[in-house]
């Protein structure tokens, strides 16, 4: 079942003024329940706009979306309800922190729900279990945090909500790569216990290469393709001409098959890379 749906979905900034400019363009797309999407795009590719609409933080100019079924846009009710089921962490969340202790930061969103003093305990436990931190870390003000650790409250606090999506712009933007490597960790965990929805969008191939069970591209505001890794990676020469860096791994192959190893089109991490090399020199 689809957890997320556009149909013909276009969003134009600035309508009826000089500075009009399409974002979006008929984009019909299809997220299921539990799936794991990364969304790439060079920069004004429409991938922000996109995510904004999958919340109801955007209306759509024209087309629709649907959000675990429903046409929230029909009926302007069901806009907080919708808005529940998909969390949205905007990139640097770290920055919203604004609460006495890390705590009373995650509990902002549950208490919002309206949930008993019980049950927003429980999120919040379960949801720093998840996330890596310990109670004495609850206890402290958000800023006593390494950046690291903020990055995590604060993804936190959404998480605590339980939606069914959860989407993150650029969640490991500005870390160190340990930091990066803890937050993927940690939505790995998350994904493995809850199988939700993730939606996941960077700038960073790698990030998505590893992790996406299929990668969106977007391009000019319009869907470029939308498949899973290595059919999405055999396209690495078009994805350059349209002004996006393919994982180091991809083009270090691709130059030693233009030299003759015929090694494949479709590599994209290290690992399976080392994979293919060892079963070819075992085969000389």
């Amino acid at each position: 079942m689809s957890m997320i749906r556009t149909e013909e979905l276009t969003f134009v900034y600035g309508e009826k003024t000089p500075f009009r400019k399409v974002a979006l363009d008929k984009v019909s797309l299809e997220i299921n329940e539990g799936e794991i999407v990364g969304i790439i795009g060079h920069t004004g590719s429409g991938k922000s706009t996109l995510i904004q609409h999958f919340n109801g933080l955007l209306k759509p100019t024209s087309g629709k979306i649907y959000v675990d079924g429903e046409d929230f846009f029909a009926d302007k009710k069901k806009l907080k309800e919708v808005r529940f089921k998909v969390g949205l962490v905007f990139q640097y969340p770290e920055y919203q922190l604004f609460e006495e202790t890390v705590y009373k930061d995650i509990a902002y969103g549950p208490k919002n729900m309206g949930l008993s003093e019980e049950e927003t305990d429980r999120r919040i436990m379960d949801t720093a279990r998840l996330v890596g931190l310990t109670p004495e870390q609850l206890q402290k003000s958000p800023f006593e945090l390494s950046g690291g650790q903020k990055r995590r409250a604060a993804i936190a606090g959404v998480m605590a909500m339980e939606p069914k999506a959860l989407i993150l712009d650029e969640p490991a933007s500005g870390l160190d790569p340990q930091g990066r490597a803890r937050i993927f960790d940690m939505l790995r965990r998350y994904h493995d216990e809850k199988n939700n929805t993730i939606i996941l969008v960077s700038h960073s191939m790698e990030d998505i290469a590893g992790f996406a069970d299929r990668i969106l591209v977007m391009n000019e505001g319009s869907v470029f393709c939308f498949d899973t890794p290595p059919k999405v990676f055999s396209r690495s020469r078009e994805l350059e001409k349209i002004g996006l860096a393919v994982p180091q791994i991809t083009r270090v192959m691709n130059r030693l098959n233009e030299m003759g190893c015929g090694l494949g089109d479709d590599i994209y991490t290290v690992k399976y890379a080392e994979k293919l090399i060892r079963q070819r020199l075992e085969g000389v």
